[in-house]
């Protein structure tokens, strides 16, 4: 009987023909290229974070005997044991890697993302709610760099008119019972090792206020040392992760949970209040739709129709 054709057999097979450092990312590229990802049984989801985890795991377990190395960590690159690439090699490989990324990611910037989290968030049964973007040059307050920790990038609102009777609403408003939910989240194009600790506690100051906070990202490193580490955050600071799916907007996902906050921080959002004029108008119209029970559309981000959606994500070049 045939053995099965395994990830650690086309990551071998892959790094034998190119005879270069790669990243998992690059190494199921190549594979795909070259047509070897046909003969996997399965792939699952994220192939290049299942590449990832049997490197480091087949790394880890055997030690010398691994027919695998790591030779660079940020980015993380992996070779064949035994290769004879000299040190200048590698570090001109991991240059490569991060010119390639720098490409990448500079094609758009963050504020062209936000539709993508709009759309998502409108469908998606966790959120279901309406989207504002904040936009920090609109802030009272000028002081270079102030505005980074105080103000989230856009903030969302759940409705529960479309769920719940009215009868049902009435008696939650009887009994003191919010079934109101406010979001905030930050954007970032990427998420990696470089900037992270950086970005998730500009998270954690950005949404002290809402029930849930949120860092959004297209792009998030794959590699399992630092997947860890952002779980290990969230779990502390409560911060939840989106990671978003440009070319499929649906199949975006929730890696990392936000803990839920019952008590709003008044403090903090009064402050967002008189220093952010689309902060208040945001407010405002929580408290419009409140009394009118309905969403007023309208005062939201737009939520763009397929076609828009499709148009954007090519005129932006966002991949």
């Amino acid at each position: 009987m045939k053995n099965k054709y395994t990830f650690s057999d086309l990551c071998y097979d892959v790094l034998a023909k190119e005879n270069a450092p790669l990243t998992p990312d690059a190494i199921w590229k190549k594979a795909v290229e070259i047509g070897l990802d046909k003969q996997l049984g399965t792939t699952g989801k994220t192939p290049s974070a299942s590449i990832g985890a049997r490197l480091y795991v087949d790394i880890r377990d055997n030690g010398e005997e691994s027919k695998f190395v790591q030779v660079s960590k940020r980015p993380a690159l992996f070779m064949l044991r035994g290769n004879d690439l000299k040190k200048a090699d590698i570090e001109k490989a991991v240059e490569k890697q991060e010119i390639a990324a720098e490409k990448i990611t500079s094609t758009y910037n963050e504020r062209d993302l936000h539709p993508l989290l709009v759309k998502y968030v409108n469908t998606n049964q966790h959120f279901k709610c309406y989207t504002k973007t904040i936009f920090h040059e609109n802030s009272a307050k000028k002081i270079q760099g102030f505005n980074k920790w105080l103000h989230p990038d856009l903030v969302g609102v759940y409705y529960p008119f479309n769920d719940y009777e009215t009868s049902t609403t009435n008696l939650q408003k009887s009994l003191y019972v919010n079934s109101i939910k406010m979001f905030s989240f930050e954007m970032k194009k990427e998420l990696n090792f470089a900037h992270l600790r950086e970005y998730f506690f500009q998270a954690v100051s950005n949404s002290s206020w809402a029930n849930e906070g949120y860092l959004v990202a297209l792009k998030i490193d794959e590699d399992p040392e630092f997947q860890t580490e952002l779980q290990r955050l969230s779990n502390s600071f409560g911060i939840g992760i989106i990671k978003l799916d440009a070319e499929n907007i649906e199949d975006s996902e929730i890696i990392c949970p936000a803990r839920y906050r019952e008590i709003i921080d008044w403090d903090t959002l009064n402050r967002l209040v008189e220093d952010s004029p689309d902060f208040k108008t945001f407010i405002t119209n929580v408290n419009d739709s409140i009394t009118i029970k309905k969403a007023k559309k309208n005062e939201y981000d737009e939520i763009l129709d397929d076609d828009k959606y499709e148009k954007h994500i090519k005129d932006k070049k966002i991949i």
